[in-house]
């Protein structure tokens, strides 16, 4: 039976209305310090940030998180969630956190029929999600192309990837949430919430649709069905990937990449990206990324993406090729090595028609930068609604050709954003980055704790500089529009580095903040879920 407005009243009681997978096959285990699995999970992917929590707990239902959480609210221990470990500062990772509640081997993916919808728990990484959802019902999601990303952090921040010039946001396609909250009296419990207008619980949902991760609650489950979806067909619930992908990756040699080159070709990329950032534009089926390397790479790259069901796949992977080339006369060089998060794929240099799962598991394994468990890394980000000026790029390389760095894996990274994404209004999500046409991410990467200062001198620099019109950050104004939360960087609170009048709640959340403020004060009135970016009580 479909979930009508009778049953909502239910669904937000604590109960969840839905096929309920969640067994005690796993766990729970508890793990504490001397046992060997404990310096396993002390770090996440970034080895900047070393936790020494008093125990982890692994968990495999949603009643052993409701138990978990209910023990550590009792004795006063303070809560951090983690899934993928994926995260870019230490809020999980950190000293004043005593309890871990891993959410790893959570990690199932099934339809549900009494929702209509699939349910995806957050241990689930998303290569995975992926090839449960293709394999079984020919159906996708727009996130991320990182396999070991876990869904519990990545849904709940926005998820993009890809497909999201051509369908949205993973939010954008989110039905329900079940999270695991405590109320004033200190009683752990879990409920449903979702994007039904009569459920009472609806504002818990929409909190989840970009809020963020660590700020109201444990998600235990998501289930995501594409709006406008009413029937019980599995394989119309959520869309269909397309059934091939033309893909093309190239590199140039900064021995070529003179100052005035180097500038056509950022410009010519950006300005693109502005161009076809509507919602309508036939670009939405192309995604391209381009990778900025330090000089001491030796090589600048650039990934292109079409969907290759489009009657005009080839001709608009050629125009978008000829265009952002138009004036750099370097020669196109295969990705002969690391360039940008990605490693050698010289064999794209000449576009190949890929079946579409096939490109994802292609680019999926091929991002040592993000998957490399003993790297150290630093993250900033911004969302850019007009094309780089010359001022900017100016910047840019000056800060990828000095000598203060040589490191081959500090880079800018120019993401694809825009298309479906500015096509949902700010407020109908918490997501509200819905005008923007590409993401800018200054990042780098290093192995050695005695190469912390230099690494994080260059990279705040660069991007105090390439902001520095606007106090230090992206401000939301008519060039930029603030910061992405997945990549969440502690110098936005910082006036060293945020000399701003803009808070970094609003780069994170614009005009949405105040609403998740409200959310926060009635589901976690405690403030049980916190870190040092997390959504704060009204005051």
């Amino acid at each position: 039976m479909a979930v009508g407005a009778a049953a909502l009243p239910f669904l937000g009681s604590g109960t969840a209305n839905a096929t309920d997978r969640t067994t005690d096959a796993f766990g729970p285990f508890t793990v504490k310090p001397g046992d060997p699995r404990y310096g396993e999970l002390i770090t996440g992917n970034n080895q900047r940030w070393v936790g020494s929590p008093d125990c982890f707990q692994l968990v495999g239902s949603t009643q052993q998180v409701v138990d978990a959480v209910q023990a550590a609210v009792t004795s006063g221990r303070r809560i951090a969630v983690r899934s993928g470990g994926h995260c870019y500062e230490d809020f999980v990772s950190n000293p004043d956190v005593r309890t871990v509640i891993d959410m790893s081997e959570m990690d199932s993916v099934y339809y549900d029929p009494i929702m209509k919808a699939f349910a995806v728990e957050p241990g689930a990484r998303l290569l995975n999600l992926y090839a449960t959802l293709y394999k079984g019902w020919g159906v996708t999601l727009p996130g991320g192309r990182c396999y070991s990303v876990g869904a519990g952090g990545h849904i709940c921040g926005g998820g993009d990837g890809p497909l999201s010039r051509r369908l949205g946001l993973t939010v954008d396609h989110l039905y329900a949430v079940e999270v695991v909250v405590v109320d004033q009296a200190g009683k752990a419990r879990s409920v449903v919430a979702t994007r039904e207008p009569a459920d009472p619980s609806r504002d818990l949902w929409w909190a989840h649709t970009g809020g963020g991760g660590g700020n109201f609650g444990v998600i235990t489950r998501y289930w995501l069905r594409s709006p406008g979806v009413s029937g019980a067909d599995p394989a119309s619930a959520l869309p269909k990937p397309p059934s091939t992908v033309l893909v093309n990756g190239m590199s140039f040699s900064w021995a070529e990449l003179t100052e005035a080159k180097f500038a056509r070709l950022v410009k010519n990329f950006t300005g693109w990206h502005e161009r076809n950032s509507a919602p309508d534009s036939p670009g939405t089926a192309l995604s391209a990324s381009l990778a900025l390397n330090h000089k001491s790479n030796g090589n600048v790259g650039m990934f292109v993406q079409v969907d290759g069901d489009v009657p005009n796949a080839e001709q608009l992977l050629q125009d978008f090729v000829t265009e952002i080339r138009d004036g750099v006369s370097a020669t196109m060089l295969p990705l002969s090595g690391n360039v940008g998060e990605y490693s050698a794929m010289p064999q794209l240099v000449n576009a190949q028609r890929l079946p579409w799962f096939q490109s994802v598991r292609l680019l999926a394994t091929n991002s040592p930068m993000l998957t490399n468990p003993t790297l150290r890394a630093d993250h900033k980000s911004a969302y850019h609604r007009k094309a780089f000026t010359d001022a900017d790029v100016a910047v840019v390389y000056k800060h990828l050709t000095s000598t203060a760095i040589d490191n081959p894996n500090a880079m800018l990274l120019l993401l694809p954003y825009g298309g479906k994404v500015n096509a949902v209004d700010p407020a109908a999500t918490a997501a509200s980055h819905r005008s923007s046409a590409f993401q800018a991410l200054c990042q780098t990467f290093w192995s050695a704790p005695g190469d912390d200062s230099k690494n994080l001198a260059w990279v705040r620099t660069f991007y105090a500089e390439l902001y520095g019109a606007t106090g230090g950050v992206p401000v939301p104004n008519d060039r930029t529009d603030g910061c992405y939360v997945n990549y969440p960087d502690t110098d936005l609170s910082d006036p060293a580095y945020n000399s701003s009048k803009v808070p970094w709640h609003d780069l994170y959340y614009k005009s949405n903040y105040a609403r998740l403020q409200q959310v926060k004060a009635k589901w976690d009135p405690k403030d049980i879920f916190r870190h040092k970016q997390s959504v704060k009580r009204p005051s």
